[in-house]
């Protein structure tokens, strides 16, 4: 209310119009302040708010604010709303089922015939504490998963009223933010390439909730209905098999757009209905990175078995096969695991899920400088975040290199380290930094007052 008032102090003078600009405005920049709603924060590309300070530097005993451990084990990345932070997890209990789940012979991962609690925690932002935790379904998977994967890979999402949850095959669920289950959906079991695992990360518009379902056979993109669960739409996508991708909605041109990478394509679909606007040739098997909005543009890329990074107009229509339908492609250095960032007009990327660092013009595609080692990072999961003019980056063991960026480029920093596994990307809310490991959640502040310091 004091930012209002104060707002409305100053525009008396002004047109009502201008006024009720200026004070949407400011509500918009206090949501982003206080919310990390995405997995990749308040507008889905790993960008903090303007106001965001988290510090450049920390370790296991220098500027922790709290930490808190978490029931089961995951590697989804937390979101936040307001004081709380909702953290997804899977808990092995000593429990086989009552019918033992069919698993494909072909999978190099099996099942290890217990039963799992599928939880969703949510813990009080300022110390820490666990407010609740709820166990949205207690099955016996299916499938097994990769080694360096989990059965809660996939990270929950908001609308600012209501929680919205995927443990994939185990289903879709939505709860209050008081821990009620509000309505779940399931939509059948996943079979992903090898047993590997899944991650169906939802992505939320309005009235509209997207899953992206890519499996071995029968893949498909679906839509349901915040309020109710219902399934609004369902489109096949033909010849997709399984990826680990969350995609992108974004609006163009008075249309709202989804786009989802894909092994095969990068499709384009309209969110009223589902139909397929375009698609574009080229990515790699095992697509994981999640798309980007440049300007009328979306940059997808992926880099296993292979490198692909290609801008798309989004007024595009049909298959994009041929180079002059899109704006560049580029080959080389593209991620596997993290998906990319782009900071003032750069499209910055890890190569692989190696320590590889490399820059491109956003606009044109064009290598900006040579490649560059973040040494002491290691292996790379997480996708960077931005935040304060810093870029973070952090590594599979705990370690996260700091880059200031200036007129002068990219310069490391910092290096810091906390002694375990972190394969979940950085949130960053105000002064804080949350990092989650599969067991615990971190939270960092540049000399944090705790509450034992009273």
């Amino acid at each position: 209310m004091k930012s209002a008032a104060r707002i409305f102090g100053l525009v008396l003078v002004k047109s009502m119009p201008t006024l009720l600009v200026l004070l949407i405005s400011n509500e918009a920049t206090l949501a982003q302040d206080s919310n990390w709603h995405h997995w990749r924060g308040p507008t889905s590309n790993g960008i903090a708010a303007d106001s965001a300070r988290p510090p450049v530097e920390w370790s296991d005993v220098r500027n922790v604010r709290w930490t808190s451990d978490i029931r089961g084990i995951g590697t989804s990345t937390p979101i936040v709303h307001g004081k709380q932070i909702f953290v997804l997890s899977a808990e092995k209990t000593d429990q086989h089922p009552d019918v033992v789940p069919v698993n494909n012979s072909l999978n190099k991962t099996k099942p290890d015939g217990f039963v799992y609690r599928f939880l969703v925690t949510c813990f009080e932002r300022e110390e820490g504490r666990m407010l609740w935790e709820r166990t949205a379904v207690a099955e016996a998977p299916h499938e097994g998963h990769h080694p360096s994967h989990t059965y809660a890979g996939s990270s929950p999402t908001t609308d600012g009223e209501r929680l919205y949850v995927s443990f994939g095959s185990r289903g879709i669920f939505c709860f209050s933010f008081k821990g009620e289950l509000l309505w779940k959906q399931n939509l059948g079991n996943m079979h992903t390439r090898y047993g590997w695992g899944e991650s169906v990360t939802p992505v939320v518009h309005g009235t509209s909730l997207i899953v992206n379902w890519d499996q071995e056979e029968g893949s498909f993109i679906a839509c349901l209905d915040t309020q109710t669960g219902a399934v609004k739409w369902k489109t096949a996508r033909e010849g997709e098999v399984t990826s680990w991708n969350t995609p992108l909605v974004t609006e163009h041109d008075g249309r709202t757009i989804v786009v989802c990478n894909g092994t095969h394509r990068v499709r384009g679909y309209d969110l009223s209905n589902g139909k397929e606007l375009f698609s574009c040739a080229g990515q790699t098997v095992n697509a994981i990175p999640s798309p980007l909005r440049h300007g009328d543009s979306v940059i997808a890329m992926s880099g296993y078995r292979g490198s692909l990074a290609v801008s798309i107009p989004l007024d595009s229509a049909g298959e994009l096969d041929g180079d002059d339908s899109v704006n560049w492609k580029h080959s080389g250095g593209t991620p596997y695991v993290p998906s990319p960032v782009i900071h003032r007009n750069r499209l910055i990327f890890t190569s692989g899920n190696r320590d590889i660092l490399s820059v491109l013009d956003a606009d044109t595609g064009t290598r900006i400088g040579d490649p560059m080692r973040l040494s002491g990072l290691g292996s790379v999961y997480a996708s960077p975040v931005v935040a304060g003019g810093h870029l973070y980056f952090l590594g599979r063991d705990g370690t996260c290199v700091v880059l200031r960026d200036s007129d002068d480029g990219l310069k490391v920093i910092a290096v810091n380290r906390i002694h375990d596994a972190t394969d979940s990307s950085p949130v960053v809310i105000g002064k804080q930094l949350l990092l989650r490991s599969h067991t615990k959640l971190y939270c960092f502040e540049e000399n944090p007052v705790r509450k034992d310091a009273f």
